[in-house]
């Protein structure tokens, strides 16, 4: 597996998962878990860490997590090595525990922190180990819905606070969790620019031009070439404009381009063209349709493309 990018900073949030290697169990007792509970109580009290939202399930594990100081590589360091010390000792064996590098996605908060906490409860319902998430004792679900006191490593107030106050707070979060059960539901973490960022487009621009563009990265990590070379939607509109006037062959092959290359949500590119996102997809194919027909103007959009440098996401 290539290494991945890690974009580190004050205040950063992170959804972090790793598994255990060749996909085998890494929580085999309740004694595991309590060990593995033990070691993010104290990367909160030691590195600063501040976790909102937690799973321990098989063969791996999720955090919602925030760092304060900016030290993701440092917690998540002492947690897996902590835990594998603890492991391989205990069960007298050597070697790696986890399979690779962990998963650290950079998520803006103020958008998915909530969603991912209902991401995050839902794992052991959707992997079919309970039918309800309550059923899970290894999770902190049970501490957002006042079923249980939460510990004091565990930062719960962050995400209840949007829901209202005192046990409302809990009952409108286990009816928010609630509502996603036996429907389908896609993982939020797939929308991620890059496997890397989760996000607006606004959120992905400034990540990218604070922490990626001009600064020391290894230039052949897929990550740092796909945010590098992502064009902002303002730029895309502005050659559509370029390559065919303020006709409506312009509007028509920005909301293309836009939808095939920005990496934007279809709300968010709706609302830029006044349409609704359905009629963003709609729109999207049927441009794609006319260029199939059309060789010239395929060749126009092509010639974009090369220009802007654009690749899909």
């Amino acid at each position: 597996m290539g290494r991945p990018l890690r974009i580190e900073f004050a205040g950063a949030h992170y959804h972090v998962t790793s598994r255990g290697n060749e996909k085998k169990d890494i929580f085999k007792s309740r004694k595991d878990r309590e060990q593995f509970l033990s070691y993010l109580e104290s990367a909160v009290f030691r590195y600063g860490a501040i976790i909102h939202a937690y799973c321990l399930m098989g063969n791996h594990y999720h955090l919602l997590l925030e760092t304060p100081s900016g030290n993701l590589s440092q917690i998540v360091k002492h947690i897996n090595g902590a835990y594998t010390n603890y492991f391989n000792a205990k069960r007298k064996r050597s070697g790696h525990l986890f399979q690779g590098r962990y998963k650290a996605i950079l998520i803006e908060a103020d958008e998915y922190a909530q969603e991912l906490s209902r991401y995050i409860h839902l794992n052991p319902v959707r992997a079919g180990m309970t039918a309800r998430p309550e059923e899970h004792f290894w999770s902190s679900y049970d501490d957002y819905i006042g079923q249980r006191r939460p510990p004091e490593w565990l930062t719960t107030a962050s995400i209840l606070e949007r829901f209202g106050k005192g046990d409302n707070a809990s009952d409108r979060y286990r009816k928010f969790v609630e509502y996603r059960m036996g429907r389908e539901y896609d993982s939020p973490l797939k929308g991620a620019t890059a496997a890397t960022i989760l996000g607006s487009v606004d959120f992905v621009n400034q990540m990218t031009a604070r922490h990626i563009d001009g600064k020391q990265h290894d230039r052949d990590l897929p990550a740092v070439r796909q945010l590098s070379a992502k064009p902002t939607m303002d730029t895309i509109i502005e050659a559509a404009i370029n390559l065919a006037g303020t006709s409506g062959l312009a509007k028509k092959a920005g909301i293309y381009l836009c939808h095939t290359y920005s990496g934007a949500k279809l709300k968010e590119i709706g609302e830029r063209f006044g349409i609704g996102e359905s009629a963003v997809s709609q729109a999207s194919k049927r441009f794609e349709r006319e260029m199939e027909r059309d060789a010239e103007l395929r060749m126009l959009v092509e010639t974009l493309g090369a220009e802007l440098k654009l690749s899909k996401v």
